[in-house]
C-alpha cells in the first residue's frame, strides 16, 4: 500500500463516505467541491492505499436475533506467542464475535460478543469461549442498554492537524 498525504478535501470525503458509502460519486463531489472525476480519483486513491477498506450495510442486530451484546474478558494460562497466536486466530473465526482486542492489563483479551439472549450466551461462553486455546478464566459483563453504537472515525483531529501545519 502506498503512503497517500490527506488534504481536507480528502478528509471531507472520508466524512460523507462514512456518514453514507453509497452516496454516488457525483453527489459526493457536489459535497466536497469537486467535479465527479477528481472526486471519483481521490476515492480510488484512498482505496488503494488502503485508508478506505471497504464498504458495508449497517443491519439491525436485534431483527437478526443478535440483540444481547456481551463484552468478556479473557485471560489466558500463560503467555506464548504461540498461545496467543492460537487464541486469536481461533477467535477470529467465531461469528458471534463481533470485535476482539488483545489489551494491556489484568486480562489478555477483550471481546465484543453478538448473541440472541441470555441462553444462547451460557452456551458460547462455556461451549466455545471458554474451550478456546489457553483460556484460563473470563468475566463477562453483559450490555443492558446501547448508548452509542457506530464505526465511524473521527477525522476532525486529522484535520486540525493539517490546519495546525499550514502556515499563515
Amino acid at each position: 500500500m502506498q503512503k497517500l498525504q490527506l488534504t481536507r478535501i480528502d478528509l471531507h470525503i472520508l466524512r460523507e463516505l462514512q456518514r453514507d458509502g453509497r452516496i454516488t460519486y457525483s453527489a459526493l463531489g457536489e459535497k466536497v467541491g469537486l467535479s465527479t472525476s477528481p472526486c471519483m480519483e481521490r476515492v480510488k486513491k484512498m482505496e488503494r492505499a488502503g485508508i478506505i477498506r471497504g464498504y458495508s450495510a449497517q443491519v439491525d442486530a436485534s431483527r437478526l436475533n443478535a440483540g444481547l451484546v456481551v463484552f468478556v474478558e479473557i485471560s489466558l494460562e500463560r503467555k506464548s506467542h504461540d498461545l496467543f497466536r492460537q487464541f486469536k486466530e481461533r477467535a477470529a473465526e467465531l461469528e458471534q464475535v463481533q470485535e476482539c482486542f488483545l489489551v494491556s492489563g489484568d486480562f489478555d483479551y477483550l471481546i465484543k460478543a453478538r448473541v440472541a439472549d441470555m441462553d444462547e450466551y451460557r452456551k458460547f461462553l462455556g461451549d466455545t469461549l471458554l474451550s478456546l486455546p489457553g483460556v484460563r478464566e473470563s468475566a463477562s459483563y453483559v450490555v443492558m442498554e446501547e448508548i452509542k453504537d457506530t464505526q465511524i472515525v473521527s477525522v476532525n483531529r486529522t484535520l486540525s492537524l493539517l490546519t495546525a501545519h499550514v502556515p499563515g
